[in-house]
């Protein structure tokens, strides 16, 4: 099936904890890793910003509703990636921080994992393809200019361009929250990650040319007050450093 000509984007995280039903954290004498194998990586979350063709806001979202309250974590972890795949059926282009070098095969190897498709990976070669911004544009990869420099972490580039990075929680923190059943910490966590990653998007574009300045100045403006109607995300905008983020022409 062939993209549109004007597809959507979609800004995505995932969130994990250790799969403990298949992998074994090793004793901390042992001298072996401590953090999990990619394969290991249960996703209890995954966070969405959809932003339209021209970079209007649609919708944020966290999958995995459709679970029950009380689903086993393999029967959470499928329905998350079955939401997930049910989105990817429009073909937005995939935006990511650092995603092919987890996100992506950790969502591969989950769903090897489950037993369930996820063609719209590896039927859609711009997906894969490390040069290609038409099926999945990695901002790290590309702010790094695919290995030649280190571009840095979402944390530190969200602060360079005026957003707050990390407000309190980072991946570290992750697992134990979850495993306290502070879910929504996670949840929170996983869209603020989103949304600076969506803003960081705009001005990646502004970047190449993509859009002139008045234009990111414009599309940024209505990002951040579409958001600031969420209060997940107020701890995001009330911390932006508005004449970084949106500096005069």
């Amino acid at each position: 099936m062939a993209r549109t000509s004007n597809p959507d984007y979609l800004v995505l995280d995932i969130e994990t904890v250790p799969d403990v039903d298949r992998w074994q954290r090793p004793d901390p004498g042992s001298g072996e890793p401590q953090f999990p194998p990619t394969w290991a990586q249960r996703i209890v979350v995954i966070g969405t910003l959809q932003l339209d063709a021209g970079f209007g806001f649609r919708r944020t979202a966290l999958l995995g509703a459709s679970a029950p309250p009380d689903a086993s974590p393999d029967a959470r972890e499928r329905a998350i990636l079955a939401e997930l795949d049910a989105v990817m059926a429009d073909r937005p282009i995939l935006v990511t921080y650092n995603g092919r070098g987890f996100d992506l095969p950790v969502l591969a190897l989950r769903s090897l994992c489950h037993a369930m498709p996820m063609a719209w990976y590896f039927r859609d070669r711009n997906v894969r393809y490390r040069y290609s911004d038409e099926g999945h544009l990695d901002l790290c990869d590309w702010l790094a200019d695919h290995g030649a420099a280190r571009a840095g972490r979402l944390d530190s580039l969200a602060r360079l361009i005026g957003l707050p990075g990390k407000l309190g929680i980072d991946g570290s923190q992750v697992e134990p929250l979850w495993l306290e059943g502070k879910t929504s910490a996670v949840e929170d966590y996983c869209l603020s990650d989103v949304a600076q990653t969506a803003f960081l998007l705009l001005r990646y574009r502004m970047l190449q040319g993509h859009l002139a300045p008045d234009t990111y100045r414009a599309r940024t403006s209505a990002l951040v007050d579409a958001l600031a109607a969420d209060a997940r995300l107020a701890p995001v905008i009330e911390r932006i450093d508005r004449a970084r983020l949106l500096p005069a022409p």
